[in-house]
């Protein structure tokens, strides 16, 4: 799905910045850190403009959140506008690409009276098929 389309299907206005973003993340294919987004769109906009787009894409889940660890984040496109509360991602030790595995199921163990699900992120750690050769 285009950019224009996402943001229609949003009901956001398609302001430039907006569209980089998402099409910076899309035409990549993987998850991106924010400071490669800034590269890729730096110059077009300034730095408030570039923030509350980025928020806003976060806030409509049209990109998500993906913690690898302490010192890394990610953002990856969401697929049909929503992550499942049930989420994995692969994470590539060597090139540190970052991949969204909607097809992989999580199962979720039986919690104490009184708490309640809310999410469950996993995040596999390995090598790729690209640095596994």
């Amino acid at each position: 799905m285009k950019a224009k389309e996402i943001l229609h299907q949003h009901n956001l206005v398609r302001t430039s910045c907006r569209q980089s973003i998402i099409d910076t993340i899309a035409n990549l294919g993987f998850a991106v850190s924010e400071d490669e987004i800034k590269q890729k769109v730096e110059g077009n906009y300034d730095r408030t403009t570039f923030y509350r787009s980025f928020k806003t894409l976060i806030e409509k889940n049209i990109i998500h959140k993906i913690v690898v660890d302490n010192q890394l984040v990610k953002y990856a496109i969401t697929e049909s506008g929503r992550v499942s509360q049930n989420h994995v991602h692969f994470y590539c030790n060597l090139c540190e690409v970052v991949e969204c595995m909607p097809d992989a199921q999580i199962n979720i163990p039986p919690l104490p009276n009184g708490y309640r699900h809310v999410e469950t992120e996993l995040i596999i750690k390995g090598f790729c098929h690209k640095c596994n050769l």
